[in-house]
């Protein structure tokens, strides 16, 4: 089994040959930008632990790895745009740097390009690469609309939002497994185990992402702090804020809510401080940690050599230390 790095080394000089560009170049060029910043290749990464549970030699998968990475930050090209947010793994995101067309643009043509990628696969599993890609795209559209109508809502559940980030966020890496495992020959039931095993991952992954919001460190979260409190945004933090809220509470956070001019770090610290006192910090911890379990436990029921499974448990270990 190759180790993580290993894989991520892979990923990047496929990334880095950037065969995917054509003419006019400009069109790619914010695609370039956005890849060429970095983040985690935790997509492609899956992919390819998938296939590599079955294959020595990962080489024939790369392509379609890669093309879940492209896809991926279509999804975040797009997402950018309408969050307006600012920065994206630590630099100014891709409508701040050109525009709102040019990153919609862009996104539409890498979309294209990733579904290009994903088909370099065997004939024979081709049908269903593409099936369970168009649904996972699917999950992904219906999340981000879900999303958007929370904007308007305060009265959003635990439970809805919990569903709005499994399709949003989850079902991207849980398809990620499920494609490597796919095109590597493996079984429907180990495929789908590994799809089972991502959608956990994606939604510890995503809680992890709101904890960090409010208390990461932006140099190293790569965004900036406070960003959803900012906007309101409809997060596992707020909706439990919302929840277990005494009246005194639930009033000064509706006032912020509500309130339409503002300063920004007086909102996030007023707001980050009724988070500590209401203790919605150690409700995100443990949701997470929740999560972290049902990874282990679906893991350890998959019918693989132990061995096999330990680069999963690295990624699983990897995603517990993500804390600051």
């Amino acid at each position: 089994m190759l180790t993580l790095n290993e894989i991520r080394n892979l990923v990047q000089e496929e990334l880095d040959r950037a065969e995917y560009v054509e003419y006019p170049e400009q069109l790619f060029e914010p695609v370039r930008y956005l890849i060429g910043d970095g983040g985690k290749r935790l997509r492609p990464v899956l992919a390819l632990m998938a296939y590599n549970l079955f294959h020595d030699d990962i080489t024939p998968a790369i392509k379609s790895a890669v093309g879940i990475e492209i896809f991926h930050n279509y999804t975040l090209l797009h997402d950018d745009v309408m969050d307006d947010a600012p920065l994206r793994r630590g630099v100014p995101t891709v409508h701040k740097k050109w525009n709102n067309n040019v990153a919609i643009l862009s996104g539409d043509a890498a979309a294209i390009v990733s579904y290009k990628l994903i088909e370099h696969c065997e004939d024979k599993y081709l049908r269903k690469v593409i099936t369970f890609f168009n649904q996972m795209a699917m999950d992904i559209c219906k999340g981000q609309q879900l999303d958007m109508e929370f904007e308007t809502r305060n009265d959003v559940t635990v439970d809805e939002y919990i569903r709005m980030i499994y399709w949003k966020t989850s079902v991207l890496l849980a398809g990620s497994l499920r494609h490597g495992a796919l095109i590597a020959g493996a079984p429907e039931e180990i495929y789908n185990a590994l799809y089972d095993f991502g959608g956990c991952l994606g939604l510890a992954f995503q809680l992890q992402d709101d904890y960090l919001d409010v208390y990461g460190n932006e140099k190293s979260f790569g965004k900036q702090i406070g960003g959803d409190i900012t906007i309101n945004k409809k997060t596992f933090m707020l909706i439990k804020a919302l929840e277990n809220a005494n009246d005194e509470q639930r009033a000064e956070l509706q006032n912020w809510i509500t309130t339409k001019h503002f300063d920004r770090n007086e909102k996030v610290q007023a707001v980050t401080e009724l988070y500590n006192a209401i203790g919605v910090r150690e409700m995100a911890l443990a949701e997470i940690a929740n999560y972290i379990v049902q990874c282990k436990e679906i893991l350890r029921n998959i019918p693989i050599e132990e061995e096999k499974k330990s680069v999963f448990y690295e990624m699983i270990t990897t995603l517990e230390g993500r804390n600051h």
